[in-house]
């Protein structure tokens, strides 16, 4: 997945934009998260062709967390079944996600863990 320095600087970024984005109105904010999170697959090279599909994923991380055996490994495992992402491919596109769409997750021990 490109190493552990590839994922903290995704997620530094990622939690900049999402905490700029987090300001602003619902409407609006909805929108931007939206945004940030396409922009940051973009940089981060992961390819999507329907963006309006691809955030409607993004959004259904969060929920897949907290459900029976909801971890990082199976959820990224479902990505790369929906989108026909590689296995790497698709982690980067679920640590985006969480970070974009719940970053507190990532404060919670033990919740990402396989």
């Amino acid at each position: 997945m490109g190493g552990p320095a590839t994922v903290l600087r995704t997620l530094t970024l990622i939690a900049g934009v999402a905490a700029a984005a987090a300001t602003l109105a619902a409407p609006i904010r909805a929108d931007m998260m939206g945004n940030a999170f396409l922009m940051a697959l973009t940089n981060a090279g992961v390819s999507y062709s329907q963006p309006a599909t691809t955030m409607a994923l993004g959004q259904s991380v969060c929920p897949m967390l907290f459900q029976p055996g909801g971890s990082f490994d199976s959820i990224a495992s479902k990505v790369a079944e929906n989108t026909g992402l590689s296995h790497d491919a698709a982690g980067v596109f679920t640590i985006i996600a969480i970070a974009t769409y719940c970053p507190a997750v990532l404060a919670l021990p033990n919740r990402l863990q396989a």
